[in-house]
C-alpha cells in the first residue's frame, strides 16, 4: 500500500497518479486517508499527554506518603485512577483509528510510474517492441483445441466430467511436453541467476494481504473456508512472502527467486470465444520470477527481467510483441507493467503470456519488507518485482497452432532435448 509519507507529502502527485489509473474518487480517498491519520495522531497526542501526567502523579505518591501527606497522596492516587480510565479509552480510540486507516489504505491502488502512458483500457496500451515472423498458414489452419482433439493431446470434456470447465486433462506426449516446458523455463531462469524454490500451493490470509491479492475485490481466489487458506493464483504470492517481516542487507540485493507452480483462478465473469480451449483456464502451470531490490536499482532489474522473458520467446521461435500498459489497464498493485503477447496463427490474434511488473514499495510496505542501507545502517522499504516466465497454456496454444504441419506439430529445437521427441503427433506414447 502507499505510505502515509507519500500521501501527505506528495498529495497532488498521488491524486494525479490515481486519476491516471482511472481510480474513481481519487481526491476523496486521499483526503479521507489524511483525515483518518489526523484523528489517529490526535488520539496519540492525547494518549501521550495522559500517560505523562499519570507518570507524574505516580512519582509523587511515594514522596507524599514519606512526608506524611496522606490526604494529598490519596488525591494523587485518585487522579491516577481517573487517568487510567482515560488512557484505556484513548488506547482504544488510537487503535481503532490505526485499523481504520490501514483498512482504508488497502482500498487505494498503487500510483503509476511517470513512464506509464495515459489511457483507459487495453486499446490504449503501447507496443514498444515486436519480434519474430508471423506465419501465414492459410484458412485451413486448425485452432489448438481441434489439433488437441485430432492428436488426442488434451481432453477438455474429461476435465469437465471430473472437475468442471477450465480444468483440462493433458495426455501422453502433451503431458510430457508440459513437463518439458516447465523444465526449460526453470533451467533458463537458473542460468540467469534465479534460485529455484518449490513453494506451497496454498497460503494464509497474511500472505494474500502482503502481495495485494487480499482483500479480493474481484472474487478471483479460491478460498478453503474450513482452514481459511487460499489457493495461489500465482507463485508470486508465496515466493514474495518469503521476505515478509524481514530486514535484508543492501549487499545481498537484488535477490532473485524463481518457482514453478500450479495456479488457480476463478476467472469470474469470463465467457465467449476468447476463453475457448487453453485461452483461459481455472488451473494452469506457470514459472514465475521474483526480485527484491533497492529503489535505486529496481528499474535496471525490470529491464533485465524483460530481456529474460523476451529471450524465452525467441528460443521458442514465437512471434511476439511487448506492450507497456496504460494507466487504466494496469493491476491494482503495479507501478508499471509490461505484457508479452504471442501470435496465434489459427485464431489470428495476440495472446498474453506474461506480465512483468515493478511494484516499487507498494507490496513491500504491506509486507514490511525492508533492507538496511550500507552507508548509514538505516532501514528502507525494498522494491518488489515479478514476471511470468512463462505461463504454459497460451504458450502451448501458440506453439500448436503456429507449428502445425502434415507430419504433426513441430517442436521448437530448444525444447527437443527436454521432451525427447520432435513432433506432437498420433504416436502419443
Amino acid at each position: 500500500m502507499l505510505t502515509l509519507k507519500v500521501i501527505t507529502e506528495e498529495t497532488e502527485k498521488v491524486i494525479k497518479g490515481l486519476e491516471k489509473k482511472h481510480f474513481s474518487g481519487a481526491q476523496e480517498a486521499v483526503e479521507k486517508a489524511i483525515a483518518i491519520d489526523k484523528k489517529r495522531r490526535e488520539a496519540q497526542t492525547k494518549l501521550d499527554a495522559a500517560l505523562a501526567e499519570s507518570k507524574k502523579y505516580a512519582a509523587q505518591i511515594g514522596g507524599l506518603m514519606k512526608q506524611g501527606k496522606k490526604d494529598e497522596a490519596e488525591a494523587a492516587k485518585a487522579e491516577v485512577a481517573k487517568l487510567k480510565e482515560t488512557i484505556a479509552n484513548l488506547q482504544i480510540e488510537q487503535k481503532n483509528a490505526e485499523q481504520e486507516l490501514e483498512a482504508h489504505l488497502c482500498t487505494i491502488p498503487n500510483i503509476p510510474n511517470d513512464d506509464v502512458p495515459e489511457g483507459a483500457g487495453a486499446e490504449d496500451n503501447v507496443v514498444v517492441k515486436e519480434g519474430g515472423l508471423i506465419p501465414d498458414l492459410g484458412e485451413s489452419a486448425l485452432p489448438h483445441w481441434e489439433l488437441a482433439k485430432k492428436y488426442n493431446l488434451i481432453d477438455f470434456d474429461l476435465g469437465v466430467k471430473v472437475t468442471g470447465a477450465g480444468f483440462p486433462f493433458y495426455i501422453g506426449k502433451m503431458a510430457r511436453f508440459q513437463r518439458a516446458l516447465e523444465a526449460f523455463f526453470l533451467e533458463e531462469a537458473r542460468k540467469s541467476g534465479y534460485l529455484e524454490v518449490q513453494p506451497p500451493l496454498v497460503v494464509n490470509q497474511a500472505s494474500g494481504y502482503g502481495t495485494g491479492q487480499l482483500p479480493d475485490k474481484e472474487g478471483q481466489m479460491y478460498h478453503c473456508q474450513l482452514d481459511d487458506l487460499y489457493l495461489i493464483p500465482t507463485a508470486e504470492v508465496p515466493v514474495t512472502n518469503i521476505f515478509r517481516d524481514v530486514i535484508l542487507d543492501e549487499k545481498d540485493l537484488p535477490i532473485k527467486r524463481c518457482a514453478y507452480s500450479a495456479c488457480f483462478r476463478r476467472e469470474a465473469g469470463s465467457y465467449g470465444k476468447d476463453v475457448r480451449g487453453l485461452n483461459r483456464l481455472h488451473e494452469f502451470d506457470k514459472v514465475e520470477i521474483v526480485r527484491i531490490d533497492t529503489p535505486e536499482h529496481s528499474y535496471e532489474s525490470l529491464k533485465e527481467m524483460l530481456a529474460h522473458v523476451e529471450g524465452l520467446l525467441i528460443k521458442l521461435e514465437l512471434p511476439y510483441r511487448i506492450l507497456r500498459l496504460c494507466g487504466g489497464d494496469m493491476s491494482f498493485t503495479s507501478a508499471i507493467c509490461y505484457d508479452f503477447e504471442v501470435w496465434s496463427a489459427a485464431q489470428k490474434r495476440w495472446l498474453e503470456v506474461s506480465s512483468t511488473s515493478n511494484f516499487e514499495s507498494y507490496q513491500a510496505n504491506r509486507l514490511k519488507c525492508r533492507y538496511r542501507r550500507s552507508e548509514d545502517k538505516k532501514t528502507t522499504l525494498c522494491h518488489t518485482l515479478n514476471g511470468s516466465a512463462l505461463a504454459l497454456p497460451r504458450i502451448v496454444a501458440a506453439l500448436m497452432e503456429n507449428n502445425q504441419t502434415p507430419q504433426g506439430i513441430r517442436i521448437p529445437k530448444a525444447l527437443v532435448p527436454y521432451c525427447g521427441f520432435e513432433y506432437l503427433d498420433d504416436q502419443n506414447f
